[in-house]
C-alpha cells in the first residue's frame, strides 16, 4: 500500500506484533479502543516465527524419532530415518497456521494493522516507515503507545551472522540437512535445547560454555538430570572457555576457544578449566549466547523514555515507562524474557489504559525450559524464601516412583514444593522431568490463590498420572507421603 506522508490518528499505538503487542493489541481492541498495530516483519514476533514454537516443534518432532529408535526396552525395534527438510516443512506449517491466526483475531477485535518500521518523532507521534522501494511512509498521532519490540540474539566478536557457517537460532531452526558436526556457543537454555535437537538428529555437539556448567540460574539439583541426559546423547562439553574465532579449512569450519579470564561460579557442576586454547572441528557453529532487547530502533529519546544501561525500558508494575502516556511490554521491558509474561503485561497495558485497575504480579510468573528432561519453576526456590525470611518446609516426590512416569519409559527428575512452615502457603515449585512444563501450572495457581500445601495434598489426582507426583510431594512435605519415605 502506498500511503504517502500523511497522518492519521490512533488511540493506542502498539509497536511490535509478538506475544506481547498482539496481546495488547486485541485486548485494547476488545476494550472498545482505537487500536493500530504495527510490525516491520511477521505477525506473531520471535516467539511464532523464530523461537518458543518453532522450537518446540523439532523438540517433539526428534524426540518422537528418538524414542522410537530407543525402544528396545519396551519390545520396539526401529531405526527411524529423518527426513529435516520435511521436518522443518511441518514445522513451518505449525507457524504458519499460527502467524495466520494472530493477524485474524486482529481484525476480528478490529485492530488496524499496518506493516513497517516505527521510530517516534514526538511526545504524541511517530512515523512508520514501510518497507519495499516506492513505499513511503506516515505519521501518527496517538493517546497512548505500547512498545513490546522484542528482542534479538545478541552477537559475539569474530562470529556474525551474516557468515554462513555461524547461526543464530532462527537460522539453525531453518536447516534443511542435518549437519554432520556442531559446535554451541552457550549453555544455556536456547543453546541446551537446541544441542539437544541435534544430537537426538545424529550431529556430533560439542557445547562451549563461559562459566562451570550449564543453565545459568537454575539449581543443581534442577540440572543435574539434563546435564546427565546430555552426556548420555553424546554431547561433549568445554567448561570455561569463550570462543574467540573461526576459519575456513577447506573441509569445513574450525572454532578456536581460549580459556574464560574468570569461570564465574554457577555451584555444583563445575569442571576444571583447562589452560591450552581448543581447537573444534564442526560443519557450523551455532551461537546462543543470550538475547537483548530492541530499544534502539524506535528513537525514544523523541518521546522521553529512558532505557537502562542495557538497553531495556524500565516499566512499573502497570507497565508504564517513566513517561505516563507510553507503556513497554514483553522482552523490551526487561528479565524474564519469557512470552507469557509479556502476553500479560500487554493485557495490563491495555486494560491501564482503558482506565481499569489493573497490574502485574510477577509472585507466580512460571518458566519453563524445554531441555531432556524439561525444567519448570513458580514462584520461590528454597534458598529464596529463606533469603526472605520465612522457614519453610520442602516436599519432594521423584518420577521413578511414579507409576505413570514408569510407564512413559522416561522417570528421571523430580518435583519439588517450597511452602511456608507456620501457615502451609506454598511459597514455590521446581520440577524437572517428563511434562514439568504442563505440571507447574497446578503450582503456579496454588502460588496465585495462596493455597496451603494441604490443599494440594488433599485434592485428589487421577491416577494414573504424573500430576499424582504434585500431591505426593505436597504430602512428602507434610509427612505423609504414601509412596515414598517419609523423612
Amino acid at each position: 500500500m502506498v500511503v504517502g506522508d500523511v497522518t492519521t490518528g490512533t488511540d493506542v499505538l502498539v509497536i511490535g506484533a509478538g506475544p506481547a503487542g498482539y496481546v495488547a493489541a486485541i485486548r485494547a481492541g476488545q476494550l472498545d479502543l482505537d487500536v493500530t498495530l504495527v510490525e516491520k516483519d511477521a505477525y506473531g514476533g520471535a516467539c511464532l516465527n523464530h523461537g518458543c514454537i518453532p522450537s518446540k516443534a523439532l523438540i517433539t518432532a526428534t524426540d518422537v524419532a528418538h524414542e522410537a529408535g530407543n525402544a528396545e526396552e519396551m519390545g520396539i525395534h526401529a531405526d527411524p530415518a529423518v527426513d529435516l527438510a520435511k521436518m522443518v516443512d511441518w514445522k513451518d506449517g505449525v507457524v504458519d497456521q499460527l502467524t495466520g491466526g494472530v493477524e485474524k483475531l486482529c481484525k476480528a477485535n478490529g485492530v488496524n494493522l499496518l506493516e513497517g518500521t516505527a521510530t517516534f518523532d514526538g511526545e504524541n507521534t511517530a512515523r512508520i516507515s514501510h518497507s519495499g522501494e516506492g513505499q513511503g511512509s506516515e505519521s501518527i498521532e496517538f493517546e497512548h503507545a505500547i512498545v513490546a519490540t522484542g528482542s534479538r540474539p545478541i552477537e559475539i566478536p569474530g562470529f556474525e551472522y551474516g557468515d554462513e557457517p555461524v547461526l543464530d537460532s532462527k537460522q539453525a531452526l531453518a536447516l534443511d540437512s542435518v549437519p554432520d558436526s556442531l559446535v554451541v556457543v552457550g549453555a544455556g537454555y536456547i543453546g541446551m535445547e537446541l544441542a539437544s535437537v541435534f544430537a537426538k538428529l545424529g550431529t556430533d555437539v560439542t557445547v562451549i560454555e563461559m562459566l562451570d556448567g550449564i543453565l545459568p540460574g537454575y539449581d543443581d539439583d534442577l540440572k543435574r538430570p539434563v546435564k546427565q541426559r546430555a552426556t548420555d546423547l553424546g554431547i561433549e562439553f568445554h567448561f570455561g572457555y569463550t570462543a574467540s574465532e573461526w576459519y575456513d579449512h577447506g573441509d569445513g569450519i574450525r572454532v578456536e576457544a581460549e580459556p574464560a579470564e574468570q569461570a564465574a561460579a554457577d555451584g555444583g557442576q563445575a569442571e576444571a578449566v583447562e589452560a591450552e586454547p581448543l581447537e573444534l572441528d564442526a560443519e557450523h557453529v551455532l551461537v546462543a549466547v543470550g538475547r537483548e532487547p530492541v530499544s534502539d530502533t524506535l528513537d525514544l529519546e523523541a518521546v522521553g523514555v529512558e532505557t537502562d544501561d542495557r538497553g531495556f525500558i524500565e516499566t512499573d508494575s502497570r507497565a508504564r515507562t517513566n513517561v505516563d502516556h507510553v507503556f513497554a511490554v514483553g522482552d523490551v521491558a526487561g528479565e524474564p524474557m519469557l512470552a507469557h509474561k509479556g502476553s500479560m503485561e500487554g493485557q495490563v497495558a491495555a486494560e491501564v489504559i482503558a482506565g481499569e485497575p489493573a497490574a502485574i504480579d510477577y509472585q507466580a510468573m512460571p518458566a519453563a525450559i524445554f531441555t531432556d528432561p524439561e525444567i519448570a519453576t513458580a514462584g520461590m526456590t528454597e534458598s529464596e524464601a529463606a533469603d526472605a525470611g520465612f522457614e519453610t518446609i520442602v516436599g519432594k516426590f521423584p518420577f521413578r516412583a511414579s507409576g505413570r512416569a514408569l510407564t512413559t519409559g522416561d522417570a528421571d527428575g523430580f518435583v519439588k514444593i517450597v511452602a511456608d512452615e507456620s501457615e502451609g502457603y506454598v511459597l514455590g515449585a521446581q520440577i524437572v522431568g517428563p511434562e514439568a512444563s504442563e505440571l507447574i501450572a497446578e503450582l503456579g495457581l496454588a502460588i496465585e490463590l495462596g493455597a496451603t500445601v494441604e490443599d494440594v495434598a488433599a485434592t485428589v489426582h487421577t491416577h494414573p498420572t504424573l500430576s499424582e507426583s504434585v500431591m505426593e510431594a505436597a504430602e512428602n512435605a507434610l509427612g505423609h507421603a504414601i509412596h515414598t519415605l517419609n523423612r
